[in-house]
């Protein structure tokens, strides 16, 4: 089968190849999902599971890629709930090779069924960035109807999945990013913008919670914004600083069957919008995952187009 391979984790994406690798078997409660739709996090070539194994041994060349979308082509042993030739989507694990592939093996517990009237290329822009925002807004962040919730990067895969869900459930969003950024925020559902290149954050006066993809001095200052009972989320590794009366969580997202149809149900009926930029096949991969011009949305690769 095709897939993108990494070897170098200094090279980042810089370092993908497409090569020709033996298709996955399906191991005991595994099934292998035939790739239609993959998703990609920049990120990922920062994350120790890309280069080691949960004992911390090299497993390079490894395929990258975690979100996917696509048909389920055999079944482990043991493996119940799902059925050869049943549409998914999920996230697939993070320390195995991954979805930047024509084929890829993943846990049966870490996919869901993606319904007939959602297409492949939208359901693989899903897993990662609604599970994301859905999690630290309702598990971590206990969000309720009428707070007040700041939104870093508010235009990116994930910021836009917060603020839709935030407003929907009530909140007064305020989003942040660069000044082009601002109509994009507001489109998707944010009462306010802050540009943060050029108007002050403290602009944004006290919040219930802060959700943080940024981190740095970004975070510590959203820190003292944040009233009594707060929350500061944050999903780029541990805080060093803690709302005053308040709590700090950082996380790292789990794939969930039942919040996956949730955010499904969500994308049918139109409360939530995609935030899909770049789309691509498997062959023009490498170019798309190395652009030269800054992202306006998720990239997804149409692994069978």
């Amino acid at each position: 089968m095709k897939a993108i391979v990494v070897t170098d984790q200094a090279a980042g994406t810089a370092g993908m190849t497409l090569v020709e690798r033996p298709e996955p078997r399906a191991a005991i409660n595994d099934v292998v999902v035939q790739v239609h739709a993959s998703g990609f996090v920049p990120t990922e070539m920062e994350w120790p599971s890309t280069w080691t194994d949960r004992a911390g041994r090299d497993r390079t060349p490894s395929v990258p890629g975690h979100e996917v979308a696509g048909v389920v082509a055999a079944v482990g042993y043991g493996t119940t709930g799902l059925s050869v030739g049943q549409r998914v989507f999920g996230i697939t694990d993070w320390h195995r090779d991954g979805t930047l592939a024509e084929y890829v093996a993943v846990e049966a517990r870490n996919l869901a069924p993606l319904p007939g009237d959602v297409g492949f290329t939208v359901g693989a822009s899903l897993p990662i960035s609604g599970l994301t925002a859905w999690q630290g807004l309702f598990e971590h962040g206990r969000l309720q109807a009428g707070q007040t919730v700041l939104v870093h990067g508010a235009a990116g895969a994930v910021g836009t999945m917060v603020t839709q869900l935030a407003h929907e459930f009530g909140a007064y969003v305020i989003g942040t990013g660069r000044a082009a950024d601002r109509q994009k925020t507001l489109d998707f559902g944010a009462r306010e913008f802050i540009d943060l290149e050029n108007e002050a954050l403290e602009d944004a006066g006290s919040v219930d919670l802060v959700f943080d993809v940024i981190g740095g001095d970004v975070q510590r200052r959203s820190a003292r914004l944040i009233r009594a009972g707060g929350t500061l989320v944050s999903v780029v590794g541990p805080t060093d600083v803690r709302p005053t009366d308040g709590l700090a969580v950082d996380f790292v997202v789990e794939s969930d069957r039942a919040q996956l149809g949730e955010i499904a149900q969500r994308i049918r009926d139109g409360r939530l919008r995609t935030n899909i930029g770049d789309i691509a096949t498997l062959d023009n991969a490498v170019a798309a995952l190395n652009p030269t011009e800054r992202r306006k949305g998720k990239t997804i690769i149409n692994v069978r187009p």
